[in-house]
């Protein structure tokens, strides 16, 4: 299994950030990674999503919300072709602290791909989680204004 995390602290609330993040509709407005996404964040749906990883070419996913708590964890799993071959498990997790919230976003990754892949995909995925992430935390600071 490999993993890419991602942290970054955001002064607005939890539910703030929760609300942002989970308003797939209006990715298009503001997340430079994630494109768009569209479906209900609720456990056992499917979500149509399409990122834009930096120096890649655009891919659409259909994932598989496995936990959505409110203003806590909203977590994904999306498989390629079928599971085993290239499999992601997506997670944000919003945690409250004494400046509003820490986002930690994180990906692992497991299949027989996983391993030719890894060298050419980690950096621009690590690097597109963090310009969704300065991008949301953009957002619910300004939303707080």
């Amino acid at each position: 299994m490999k993993i890419i995390e991602t942290e970054i602290q955001i002064d607005a609330s939890p539910e703030r950030v929760w609300t942002i993040l989970t308003d797939l509709d209006k990715y298009s407005e503001w997340n430079p990674f994630i494109k768009s996404a569209k479906g209900k964040v609720i456990e056992g749906k499917k979500l149509e999503v399409r990122i834009s990883p930096p120096n890649k070419k655009e891919m659409s996913f259909k994932p598989t919300v496995l936990t959505a708590k409110a203003n806590a964890e909203f977590r994904w799993l999306g498989q390629l072709i079928f599971p085993g071959i290239f499999d992601g498990e997506h997670v944000f997790t919003v945690t409250a602290n004494e400046k509003g919230s820490i986002l930690v976003q994180k990906e692992m990754f497991k299949g027989i791909l996983v391993p030719i892949v890894w060298s050419s995909m980690a950096k621009n995925t690590k690097e597109g989680f963090e310009l969704m992430n300065r991008a949301l935390k953009k957002r619910a600071e300004e939303a707080g204004k």
